[in-house]
């Protein structure tokens, strides 16, 4: 997607809202914007980073209001919905995972990656994931950390798919955040395919009992068998 800006209507289509809707959180600073000659003014890259921000912090109903807001807003018909499971491969997970520092759960999360065959150069990915973490930590309340780049980063991939490491212990990933044990890299090709990721694995992580399974999976096969067996019922 072309990093030009939205204007009121356009970002008003764009989150299936009316305009006037889209004025007041852009009045109340409550959406990204700027104005220019008095008229409002989005830039696309700022709203992908607002959603990202609001799938992060948002309960399941309105993760899927968000999943439909990115579905409709597909570019074919024929698109179908993000799944996790397919993104996850075995050979992209690691249980548990070897790290016990903050520095050293982006390194080792990026070698599980690279595992994958997926990822060419991974020195990159994980400056770019640092940099991301020194902006605005990812880690979540709920002791996961959704790690990724700030834009992605598809010259670097063969295709777009998740890394999952679970450490045996927390590890003090965020400030203001309790202590966080499972980590995920998201490595995406486009802004729309990560959004759509984002929100789809934000959903999927509310279910109940959900992290608890994870946290007690043996291997990577019983891990990956907790999405499998989630998206299922979805």
């Amino acid at each position: 997607m072309p990093y030009t800006d939205f204007d009121l209507p356009t970002l008003a289509r764009y989150l299936h809202l009316a305009p006037q809707q889209v004025a007041k959180l852009a009045d109340r600073g409550k959406i990204p914007g700027r104005k220019v000659s008095g008229e409002w003014r989005f830039s696309k890259s700022d709203i992908h980073h607002w959603l990202e921000e609001r799938i992060g912090l948002s309960d399941e109903e309105e993760l899927l209001e968000v999943e439909g807001v990115l579905r409709r807003n597909s570019k074919t018909e024929t698109e179908q919905d993000v799944s996790i499971s397919e993104l996850l491969t075995l050979e992209g997970i690691a249980i548990p995972l070897q790290a016990r520092t903050r520095s050293s759960v982006i390194s080792a999360m990026v070698e599980v990656a690279a595992q994958t065959g997926l990822l060419w150069d991974a020195a990159a990915m994980a400056e770019a994931v640092r940099s991301r973490e020194e902006m605005h930590s990812t880690a979540l309340t709920n002791g996961v950390a959704l790690l990724h780049p700030r834009r992605p980063m598809p010259k670097m991939l063969a295709e777009a798919f998740i890394a999952l490491g679970v450490t045996s212990t927390g590890i003090p990933f965020g400030s203001d955040v309790p202590m966080t044990d499972v980590f995920f890299l998201i490595c995406s090709t486009e802004d729309r395919g990560h959004l759509r990721t984002l929100a789809r694995l934000s959903r999927i992580l509310t279910a109940q009992g959900m992290l608890e399974s994870l946290r007690s999976a043996a291997d990577a096969r019983s891990a990956r068998q907790i999405f499998l067996d989630i998206e299922a019922a979805m």
